[in-house]
């Protein structure tokens, strides 16, 4: 396997799906096929052939010491890679669909993007923050002027 053509050719292909999250507004329905499912799917594909066909014989999920073992291969690299693009485009991805659901400004989703490409996780949270937040702002607005 030449990993630097699998790893530039599954990068663009995830950053093509982060520019299309970036313009979904305007392409709600095209983003959401492409980014949402399409290119995660293809992403998907190419994990699961990467271990299918590829597979690591050392290593393995039970410590802390096994997973750095198993990361020690190239293979496992390239699995962990596609697999951080495949599933942070994915949570990209329904973030935007769940903030138009919700009537959510695009502004103010557009930062949790950049946060979940970089850092997955810490995205999700912080679009679950901002929903929070704006939920309880809310209810506090309705209650004050439901009392006036």
């Amino acid at each position: 396997m030449d990993y630097e053509t699998v790893f530039s050719t599954v990068s663009v292909l995830a950053m093509l799906g982060w520019v299309l999250l970036l313009i979904s507004p305007l392409i709600p329905k095209w983003s959401d096929r492409i980014s949402g499912y399409a290119i995660p799917s293809l992403l998907a594909i190419n994990y699961a052939a990467i271990v299918s066909f590829f597979p690591v014989s050392e290593g393995g999920y039970g410590s802390f010491s096994a997973v750095a073992q198993l990361f020690s291969n190239p293979n496992a690299v390239m699995a962990g890679w596609v697999h951080f693009l495949a599933f942070d485009l994915f949570v990209g991805a329904w973030i935007c669909r769940s903030a138009r659901a919700k009537n959510m400004s695009f502004l103010l989703v557009l930062p949790c993007l950049p946060v979940t490409f970089l850092f997955g996780p810490a995205g999700f949270l912080m679009f679950v923050a901002l929903g929070t937040l704006r939920s309880v702002v809310g209810a506090g607005a309705r209650a004050n002027d439901a009392a006036v």
